[in-house]
């Protein structure tokens, strides 16, 4: 018997309010972690001695050890199960983040930050392959967007809170803000994680909070997509054009998104802001800004059934809010206001992207894809933060790498255009 509408929908929302505001905790954890370390950087490199250059390095760092560990760890999610597999994954960054309140020096800075990577490592794809096990494409691009609206929402909570800690903090305990910093937004990565191990289901067949129909109308809405994918081998992965495409793409987002986040409280504090907590707040306002659009995007986008155009048009927004923030950079006033543009264009495009990738990939393959796609495109998380230091060396104007960003968003954009068919994302 075929599902009423209303049953699809009923079903679907239960999975909605069941998974989604946990994925969401959990990736807001997670990128907190990963970028709480640009909000550091106020007080640490005067108490380390570490160069911007040291600096940005580090920052980036984090990506390498994502890079070589990304694909290994998507596949042992897929071989031993979500619940398991991410469990780990945060208990273990949790352990690490934390850790990095003992920081002395700059080689153990470098360290630190590369077995951060390491332990992280398959997280944000791992959570993108997940949602394949639960929804079709068509109503995957709003649910990305819901999980990765953690993205902006760390930066609208997560900058204010790190701001509060290294004001009220600072000098207790004998330990710097810093230190504090991150011992505080660390430890509840290690909780959340154990909470994972009780709450989370690994598929469809698994939810216990599930009926037997709903369990059905979930698996027979993926079953008939995946009956009409092309089938692919592991090794299909590794020789598709339009994989490597993706990666390419998907490096230009990510050097947007880091070479943005990692210098955005040193950016705020360049406009004559010192309290910790007002630059928490001035630089929660892009985040803001971003999570409201984003999800009216992706919303328009899953309504539309399209993600081509959506995506161009989004990331070149983006590209235009960071040329015209560093045209005014003197105004504080409308250089937030275009940082806000640039920040909605960049992590509104993230949840147009994945779908892409997912509406030809299956199975394993899938799981690899995504994974490989997610960390040769996560490198542009080294390049981020360090194209403000390398842009120096070239040009004098202090704008010159936001403008940089914006050229590689835009021929990002292009490259979809190129090789993502019309009919390729649905």
């Amino acid at each position: 018997m075929t599902a009423s509408a209303q049953d699809v929908a009923a079903a679907y929302r239960k999975v909605d309010l069941r998974i989604l505001p946990f994925l969401f905790l959990c990736y807001i954890l997670a990128y907190l972690d990963r970028v709480n370390v640009g909000f550091a950087k106020l007080q640490m490199s005067a108490d380390l001695g570490l160069s911007d250059a040291a600096y940005a390095f580090g920052a980036g760092i984090f990506f390498l050890g994502y890079f070589f560990f990304e694909v290994p760890s998507n596949l042992a999610l897929h071989r031993f199960g979500a619940r398991r597999w991410i469990a780990r994954i945060m208990m273990s960054w949790g352990v690490v983040s934390a850790a990095m309140m003992v920081v002395t020096d700059e080689t153990v800075y470098l360290v630190m930050r590369f077995l951060l990577g390491v332990a992280e490592a398959g997280f944000f794809p791992g959570i993108i392959f997940y949602l394949t096990l639960w929804y079709p494409s068509r109503r995957r691009a709003s649910r990305t967007a819901w999980f990765m609206a953690a993205v902006p929402l760390a930066g609208v909570i997560g900058n204010p809170i790190s701001g509060l800690v290294m004001d009220s903090l600072s000098g207790r305990a004998g330990l710097a803000g810093w230190q504090w910093l991150f011992l505080v937004e660390g430890i509840p990565s290690i909780l959340v994680g154990i909470w994972v191990l009780f709450y989370l289901d690994s598929s469809i067949a698994e939810a216990k909070w599930l009926t037997a129909s709903e369990k059905a109308i979930l698996a027979d809405n993926l079953d008939g997509e995946e009956a009409k994918k092309p089938q692919r081998r592991l090794i299909d992965v590794f020789k598709s054009g339009k994989v490597y495409a993706l990666c390419a793409v998907y490096f230009t987002l990510t050097i947007g998104l880091y070479g943005v986040a990692f210098w955005l409280p040193t950016i705020v504090h360049s406009f004559g802001v010192r309290s910790y907590w007002d630059i928490g707040l001035v630089s929660a306002i892009p985040y803001g800004v971003a999570t409201l659009g984003m999800l009216l995007i992706c919303r328009h986008s899953d309504r539309r059934g399209e993600r081509r155009l959506h995506f161009v048009l989004t990331v070149t927004t983006g590209a235009a809010g960071l040329t015209l923030s560093g045209l005014y950079a003197d105004s504080p006033v409308l250089a937030t206001l275009f940082l806000s543009v640039g920040a909605l264009g960049i992590i509104g495009s993230l949840p147009l992207f994945w779908p892409i990738p997912t509406a030809f990939l299956t199975g394993t393959a899938a799981a690899a894809g995504i994974g490989f796609i997610n960390s040769v495109g996560n490198l542009g998380g080294y390049v981020g933060p360090n194209i403000a230091i390398w842009i120096r060396a070239l040009s004098s104007d202090p704008s010159a790498a936001l403008y940089a960003i914006s050229i590689l968003l835009v021929l990002g954009g292009g490259l979809v255009l190129l090789t993502v068919p019309k009919d390729a994302a649905p």
